[in-house]
């Protein structure tokens, strides 16, 4: 027993130093505090639920705050000075009530089926209206772009106290998340960009003559430069004249729309239904996917993470992916990362002990175990991408599982 104990002390330290190793070579950099941000999701487009969602969050940020900060290997990953925390109150992103007209006009031609419907198809389609309206109401762009730059307010007035912040998206919440990423985060190379497209040699010069800095896919649209439509395509204004009189003046609205530099140092979706709803990010043809890999460089460069945390109970969590290193990411993006500090990870078999028809909704209820599959999430996420050793540890235990 005692030799057990002293084995399992000597990992302990090792992993501690281990993970101070990383943090010394990683360079990694938060503010002195840090806000968590809660986005809301589905079905949550009433006072009854708003007072459901904030209810929860209220329950669960205390435990997750606590979680965090008593977590010694949190403290070497991320704490650089002794004033380090977590603010006291949680930041509550809250959109569900914007869908309520619509919402409403979907209600009165549910209630007009009833009276031909059976009971059982209309059960059926109260509870599609329920629980489906508001994540297919948000994916649309001219709803879904105004609550980005709405976040993005959020985010820049955490930013100005001085608080990085790390958003939690849960449900449909992780649409918002990811939409924020992709629209926000300045990982947009012009020169790069415009070298790219079908513009002529003398524009290219231009834009090489005149250089800006780094931008998003919200200031090019701001600026009147280009935007993104619905099917995923980037498409810019054919006038060259007009082009350069903008693109001269795409710092101001990159300042205005774009995510402060280094304001956001993380992403939790849970509870994460994305994959299902964007399952087009797999077309190679679907343009989006151009500046969905500039975005993970841009999060493996800059030190953020992308973590997916799900109940295995839950029977609307899926996995966002196959947990890949830095490495394999490159391979895959015919890309390569110079410096990486962040990660990507997914942790989708978490056990919330519920029934699966209670999973879904359970994670404020089960707290303490949602908050140390998090805090383990984090750790374990950037163990596997720069601990060869705990890496190689996972894949066997993985072959073993397959096996049985």
């Amino acid at each position: 027993m005692a030799f057990c104990a002293n084995i399992l002390g000597m990992k302990k330290i090792f992993t501690g130093i281990f993970l101070l190793l990383l943090l010394l070579q990683q360079n990694i950099c938060f503010a002195s505090d840090i806000s968590f941000v809660y986005i809301n999701g589905s079905n949550n487009n009433n006072e009854k639920m708003k007072n459901w969602f904030e209810k929860g969050v209220r329950k669960l940020h205390p435990e997750i705050r606590k979680t965090f900060e008593e977590s010694e290997q949190i403290k070497q990953l991320f704490l650089q000075k002794d004033n380090f925390n977590i603010t006291e109150e949680p930041v509550i992103f809250f959109w569900g009530d914007r869908s309520k007209n619509d919402l409403d006009f979907v209600t009165e031609r549910l209630d007009m089926s009833k009276d031909f419907s059976p009971t059982v198809a209309f059960q059926v389609r109260r509870l599609l209206t329920q629980y489906m309206h508001d994540a297919i109401w948000v994916q649309k762009p001219q709803h879904m772009l105004p609550i980005v730059q709405n976040l993005n307010e959020t985010v820049k007035e955490e930013s100005q106290k001085g608080n990085a912040v790390i958003l939690y998206g849960y449900s449909a919440g992780t649409f918002i998340t990811y939409e924020y990423l992709l629209n926000t985060l300045p990982y947009i190379n012009l020169e790069e960009l415009f070298n790219a497209l079908k513009v002529t040699d003398e524009f290219k010069n231009f834009v090489k003559e005149n250089p800006r800095q780094n931008t998003c896919i919200a200031a090019l649209s701001d600026a009147g430069i280009g935007a993104v439509t619905s099917g995923g395509k980037l498409v810019f204004n054919n006038s060259e004249d007009t082009l350069r009189k903008h693109y001269l003046d795409i710092d101001k609205s990159t300042a205005k729309v774009c995510s402060p530099e280094g304001a956001v140092k993380g992403i939790v979706n849970f509870a994460s239904p994305l994959v299902l709803f964007y399952s087009d990010l797999a077309d190679d043809d679907y343009e989006i996917t151009y500046f969905n890999k500039f975005m993970l460089k841009y999060v493996m460069e800059k030190g953020l993470f992308f973590l997916t945390v799900n109940f295995r109970e839950d029977p609307i969590a899926f996995p966002s992916s196959d947990n890949l290193t830095y490495e394999e990411m490159e391979q895959i993006l015919g890309m390569t990362f110079t410096d990486p500090k962040g990660f990507v990870f997914d942790n989708s078999g978490v056990w919330s002990w519920r029934p699966f028809f209670m999973a879904h909704t359970s994670y404020w209820a089960a707290g303490k175990r949602f908050s140390k599959a998090v805090v383990e999430s984090v750790i374990n996420g950037y163990r596997y991408q720069y601990d060869r050793l705990y890496r190689e540890e996972l894949k066997n235990k993985s072959k073993k599982y397959k096996l049985l």
